[in-house]
């Protein structure tokens, strides 16, 4: 008769130390990414309103789209992953890139056409508390205290924020405000449902697939109802458009879906709330205006609620 082994206690302890040792590591290799994403799509913000003064929004978001999924399906073949989409989950990307691509880089950017950079940037990235929310019924993901208190720490530096940029919600700016926050909301349950219903291709194929499908309704839209005239943009409009389509739309995108992936939902949209410090202090350097307390304490209120948000 075959003798089953019993784990010895002090082996149990070295296999209990080593999971928690993994789990922290990938913690940490999540927060990483966020970090490294906040960090690319806030400084996308300054570089997209610049470019939507020389090219229509929808048109532009569409092309940098289709150049951000070239180089993604392109590393991907690299990476020898495989890019085939077996019939049952053609149903779930039809779903996901349109959240998570198109009306959230769609609205968003057209919400730039009533709205300073740093405002919208402000008002897109409410998406965490929505996210956190929707988690709850979904995921059955309720927040801890420790989360509630990161969420309201990263809203004080947004309340900063707005309040140090003069966020005010007349009528010219209604149009802006409502496309930003349907974005933020759209894009909430996108990274939610992607942890509900997850899509099982190699990370880098998904997120090619994502883009490419999320960004063909933008560029049609853009070539039916816009004007864009590529042939007269100048060569500093077309070096925004290439970061949009490198880094914000590429690399930016491969890296969050990495990180929600490592992290709970809360926890991975919670640190994107670096992003709209970052792009308010973007657009203000480079309008030339000095940076001020105000967005100093906001930065250090959205760094609290970061490291809350992550915190074993």
């Amino acid at each position: 008769m075959p003798v089953v082994p019993v784990e010895q206690p002090g082996n149990y302890r070295a296999s209990t130390s080593r999971s928690a040792l993994a789990g922290s590591r990938n913690r940490l290799v999540g927060l990483t990414f966020v970090v490294i994403t906040a960090l690319g799509w806030g400084l996308n913000w300054p570089a997209t309103k610049f470019l939507v003064t020389t090219c229509p929004p929808l048109s532009a978001r569409g092309v940098s789209g289709l150049v951000a999924a070239c180089m993604l399906f392109a590393v991907a073949t690299l990476r020898g992953e495989t890019l085939a989409v077996p019939s049952q989950l053609w149903g779930r990307l039809s779903v996901a890139a349109p959240l998570n691509v198109s009306t959230w880089m769609g609205l968003t950017t057209a919400s730039l056409l009533w709205l300073a950079a740093g405002q919208a940037a402000t008002l897109a990235y409410t998406m965490p508390v929505w996210a956190a929310l929707l988690a709850w019924p979904i995921l059955s993901d309720r927040p801890a205290l420790r989360q509630i208190a990161s969420i309201l720490l990263g809203f004080g530096g947004i309340v900063i924020q707005v309040g140090g940029t003069g966020l005010y919600l007349d009528a010219t700016r209604l149009p802006g405000v409502a496309l930003a926050l349907c974005g933020a909301v759209l894009f909430a349950i996108g990274t939610v449902s992607s942890k509900r219903m997850p899509i099982p291709l190699p990370r880098l194929a998904l997120t090619a697939w994502q883009v490419l499908l999320g960004s063909i309704p933008l560029l049609g839209a853009g070539l039916l109802f816009e004007q864009p005239r590529f042939d007269v943009m100048p060569l500093i409009a077309w070096i925004s458009l290439a970061y949009t389509a490198l880094i914000s739309m590429g690399l930016c995108y491969v890296l969050w879906f990495a990180a929600v992936s490592r992290l709970r939902a809360s926890q991975a949209a919670i640190g994107t709330l670096l992003t709209p410090v970052i792009g308010v202090t973007a657009s203000s350097l480079t309008l030339g205006d000095p940076l001020t307390l105000a967005q100093a304490v906001s930065l250090a209120l959205v760094v609290g609620g970061i490291v809350l948000a992550v915190k074993d």
